[in-house]
């Protein structure tokens, strides 16, 4: 199993900061580079202060690129409905040209209702066309032209500069755990990029049979049969320890997130109910924190966390990505990442 960083920090944290608010990402990255992380993911933004160091994975993959020179660079997610598939690949192209053919995306529908603000008109069918707009970015890629229509109202047929290094371009799907999803991914023939966040161990197993299940009927294509995980990730040296260090920078991180969510929960749940929220949040926050700790992230000792590592190898996924920017001060988070490297090699060494 592989392990790989992944970024998705609350910008509201670094606002004290900002001189150094890519501090974490670019030490990380390097420190990944040199030690054999296999790869490092960012995301696309949701006009919010979660998330909102990262409003296109192909602008930071360009500045990764260019600092590293083995590690893969990912996004994840590009939300495909905002954005022409034209540009899609045109940009990514640039960043496997930088790279020198490292590159790879997961694509996803979006849920944030704000983030469509770019194409409103695309929000109701988001998810309708995902997978067709995958296969014109991946045939754009191969240098197959495109028709469009052109400035003058003419049909004309456009290929995407430069051309990438990468004769196909590696492609996963982002789940947030529908059974659905997992199945269209596979079926497709592409990799899959989910999370703990609505899912236990035990039902993410089910859906990976689902997902296995699909891929191995459709032939295989892009990373077909390749399970990313997401996982929140510290290693310290014990487990109390790190669920002090946690505990604070972690509830305020899922609080932030809660409030991103916040406009999407129905007028029946108590997130919805102003005199209920504060109330509401808490409980969501504390439950959240513990399951995480308690099994969800990659959070503990050298030894629980390669406990963690086996249980997700053993119920087929490939890769974990270890998302850091939790958080905690940038010192912090790197300092964990010598021992995160410990679990690496006693994880790989066992296979």
């Amino acid at each position: 199993m592989d392990f790989s960083l992944f970024y998705f920090a609350d910008d509201g944290v670094a606002e004290s900061a900002a001189a150094d608010r890519y501090a974490l990402l670019l030490e990380g990255a390097r420190f990944a580079d040199r030690h054999g992380f296999h790869a490092v993911w960012t995301p696309e933004r949701h006009f919010h202060s979660f998330g909102g160091l990262y409003p296109n994975p192909s602008v930071t993959g360009a500045a990764l690129a260019a600092i590293t020179e083995r590690v893969r660079i990912r996004a994840g997610s590009v939300v495909a409905p905002l954005h022409h598939a034209l540009r899609i690949a045109e940009e990514w192209s640039v960043v496997d040209n930088l790279s020198g053919g490292r590159v790879g995306v997961s694509f996803a529908s979006g849920w944030n209702a704000a983030d469509f603000c770019l194409r409103p008109e695309a929000y109701q069918d988001r998810k309708t066309g995902l997978l067709d707009q995958v296969r014109t970015v991946r045939a754009l890629w191969r240098g197959e032209p495109l028709q469009v229509i052109d400035g003058l109202g003419l049909q004309t047929r456009v290929r995407v500069y430069p051309p990438p290094v990468q004769p196909e371009l590696p492609v996963w799907i982002t789940s947030g755990g529908d059974p659905e999803t997992f199945h269209s991914a596979g079926q497709a023939g592409f990799g899959l990029l989910t999370h703990l966040l609505d899912q236990d161990i035990e039902q993410l197993a089910e859906k990976i049979a689902v997902y296995r299940r699909a891929a191995a009927r459709s032939g295989g294509s892009g990373e077909a049969g390749h399970v990313v995980v997401m996982v929140h990730a510290f290693v310290g040296d014990d487990d109390a320890a790190v669920r002090e260090q946690v505990r604070a920078p972690l509830c305020g991180y899922l609080r932030r997130s809660l409030d991103l969510s916040r406009s999407h929960v129905p007028a029946t749940h108590p997130l919805a109910r102003e005199h209920d929220h504060e109330r509401a949040v808490d409980r969501v926050v504390a439950r959240a924190f513990d399951r995480y700790m308690d099994g969800g992230g990659l959070l503990g000792s050298v030894a629980t966390c390669l406990d963690r590592a086996r249980r997700l190898r053993d119920i087929g996924v490939d890769e974990v990505a270890c998302l850091i920017d939790f958080g905690l001060p940038a010192t912090q988070a790197l300092q964990g990442l010598d021992r995160l490297n410990s679990v690496r090699r006693m994880s790989q060494a066992e296979t």
